[in-house]
């Protein structure tokens, strides 16, 4: 449906499974629940991306095969019933990457959601349908997840806010596995107001409160962005800087020189190789067993996963732990480390299989950073290129994850739909 044109006068009439002007939602009957109580999120609508459970639907993870190939659920995920226990009504599940491995958004099998603030453009994946509908008004929050930047690269190429939050904090039960050591649960919002209320049902009380008095500017992930990028997100840069007492410069990817290269390129390479040898120890059985039929791109990955072999993930996990260790004792109580989500705006649907590639390549040696250290992350969209939205981005220390969420509700503007013109603009 990108690219597709729609009469939003007619937008809400007819049939449930016709209101989805955007191609946001797996196709067939809608998924609808109501809130099981009243709560704190009373109001508000909440979709689901495809790799939660909901009871007595199968979970389909973006590929027909898998559909055919597993029985329904019996329960909800425990993260969509706790949003039904706190007041919310969730309106449809949402299309995902297939088996949630990529970052575009686009699906061979069920298409690819449009993104309605960068029209002609991928709305990021894996979490595609769940950030299209967000940004489209479809639902005002959206359930995700972030292995790699499922959340956080969506958040920022639909213009909205965004969440990753620290490995292991929220339990992944009723959720189809990716890489489980990094694999974790995100949500979006229009606004950091709404993602915070959120983050106050999701998550517990971080075991220790946290003012935000320090700030490291990651100038190697700034380096690794777009001119266009350093410089549309400079003067949101320069804001933020003004309200820490303390603020420096530093080069995240250098801790020790590694065998797969330096700075942020080799600790990309050290993510997709850990994260590679996880995938297929736990979709490779399934992937044999079935020769599901999987779209070029995904085809194309989970070829190369197959590669990988385990002194290659030993010699990933022994960097991995050196990086994690040396970017926690950075990211001391009271820190905040800020870096663009995506070097650039959201490629065009048009764009070739290479540029695409070579596109991730550099979005993951972003993303990585959080990945690798199991720290949170908060995409916001604070300004735009061409009309077309770009995020900021804050990682926190390990567990301060409702810290952030109230830092950034009151750093963030609250745009509704269309005003996205307030954010810095920079023109071609």
């Amino acid at each position: 449906m990108a690219g597709s044109s729609f009469d939003f006068d007619s937008f809400g009439r007819g049939s449930e499974a016709d209101r989805d002007p955007l191609g946001a939602f797996v196709p067939g009957p809608r998924v609808h629940l109501e809130p099981t109580a009243v709560g704190p999120l009373a109001g508000l609508t909440f979709a689901i991306k495809d790799i939660f459970d909901t009871a007595g639907q199968v979970t389909g993870c973006g590929n027909p095969d898998w559909a055919n190939s597993h029985e329904p659920a019996e329960a909800n995920a425990p993260a969509v019933e706790r949003l039904l226990a706190n007041g919310a009504t969730a309106v449809g599940k949402t299309v995902t990457d297939e088996l949630a491995y990529s970052l575009n958004g686009q699906n061979a099998h069920y298409g690819t959601p449009t993104n309605s603030n960068a029209p002609g453009r991928i709305p990021g994946g894996s979490s595609s349908g769940s950030a299209a509908a967000v940004a489209g008004g479809l639902a005002d929050v959206a359930l995700g997840s972030d292995t790699g930047g499922s959340v956080r690269i969506p958040a920022s190429y639909c213009g909205i806010s965004g969440i990753r939050t620290t490995h292991g904090r929220i339990a992944l039960e009723g959720i189809m596995p990716l890489a489980p050591s990094f694999d974790t649960i995100g949500w979006f919002a229009r606004d950091a107001q709404t993602l915070a209320r959120v983050g106050a049902v999701l998550l517990e009380p971080d075991a220790a409160p946290a003012t935000f008095r320090r700030l490291l500017v990651a100038e190697d992930a700034f380096a690794l962005a777009q001119p266009e990028t350093a410089g549309a997100l400079s003067p949101v840069l320069e804001r933020l800087t003004q309200r820490f007492a303390q603020s420096e410069t530093v080069a995240v990817g250098d801790v020790v020189t590694i065998e797969r290269g330096d700075g942020l390129a080799g600790w990309m390479l050290c993510f997709r190789a850990l994260q590679a040898f996880e995938i297929w120890r736990v979709h490779g059985p399934w992937i044999e067993q079935t020769a599901p039929r999987f779209g070029p791109e995904i085809a194309e990955r989970f070829d190369w996963v197959r590669t990988v072999e385990k002194d290659q993930a030993s010699a990933a996990a022994s960097d991995r732990a050196r990086f994690a260790e040396r970017l926690q004792a950075m990211m001391t109580p009271g820190t905040l480390l800020v870096l663009p989500t995506a070097p650039d705006i959201a490629p065009l649907t048009s764009s070739d299989a290479a540029s695409l590639r070579d596109h991730r390549d550099r979005v993951l040696s972003l993303t990585c950073i959080a990945g690798l250290a199991g720290l949170p992350q908060v995409s916001l969209p604070l300004a735009q290129i061409r009309g077309c939205p770009l995020g900021l981005s804050l990682i926190a220390p390990k567990g301060a994850d409702r810290a952030l969420l109230t830092f950034a509700a009151k750093f963030a503007p609250s745009p509704s739909i269309g005003e996205a013109a307030a954010w810095p603009e920079v023109a071609s």
